[in-house]
């Protein structure tokens, strides 16, 4: 009887094992409670509220400073009154349309989701939306990063360093070439 008493405990330890390593291997489990199945709650609150979400990094890590950031630091920094308007402007205005297109996001993600759960979603819905996301997603990207243009834009050389200094970034962004060498101007949109 003690046999059988040791057996069945260590099957049941070992089931448990079993269980809970299907569920280590499984990363989606509990995904399926979602709103939206291909976006956490987190993201959903980022993309309509018009946040980051780290999409201008390329141009913040290599010394590009975004309004945000900017007015994080704004004391650091020295910025004039006509340069705390501006940054306040180019702020709200960027997060006023991040947030619309954020919004539209969203919406093609919930769209997305409802074709999948009706059942009978076509190759060719598929394709139209997520390629509509893709390029919305595209569009997000392209306004933030090119709100850190704008802002390198406004801000002296000077200014530029203190913001990289007070966001502790330190090395290649130190010896970026100046407005003349990389050649951003024009292109902001």
């Amino acid at each position: 009887m003690h046999r059988v008493i040791a057996f069945s405990g260590l099957m049941g330890a070992s089931l448990a094992l079993v269980m809970s390593a299907s569920a280590a291997a499984n990363p989606y489990s509990g995904l399926q409670e979602r709103e939206i199945k291909a976006l956490s709650a987190q993201e959903t609150e980022d993309l309509l509220e018009g946040r980051g979400m780290g999409m201008a990094l390329p141009a913040e890590l290599h010394g590009y400073p975004g309004p945000l950031h900017v007015l994080e630091v704004a004391e650091e920094l020295n910025l004039t009154a006509e340069q705390h308007r501006e940054t306040e402007r180019l702020f709200e205005t960027m997060r006023e349309q991040a947030r619309e297109l954020g919004r539209r996001i969203v919406e093609r993600e919930r769209e997305l989701d409802a074709r999948f759960a009706e059942g009978g979603i076509s190759s060719e819905t598929i394709e139209t939306l997520t390629v509509e996301i893709g390029e919305l997603r595209g569009r997000l990207r392209h306004l933030h990063l090119s709100y850190h243009l704008k802002m390198d834009a406004l801000l002296s050389d000077e200014q530029k360093a203190r913001y990289r200094q007070a966001r502790g970034y330190h090395g290649e962004a130190e010896d970026r070439p100046g407005p003349e060498h990389h050649g951003h101007e024009g292109h902001h949109h």
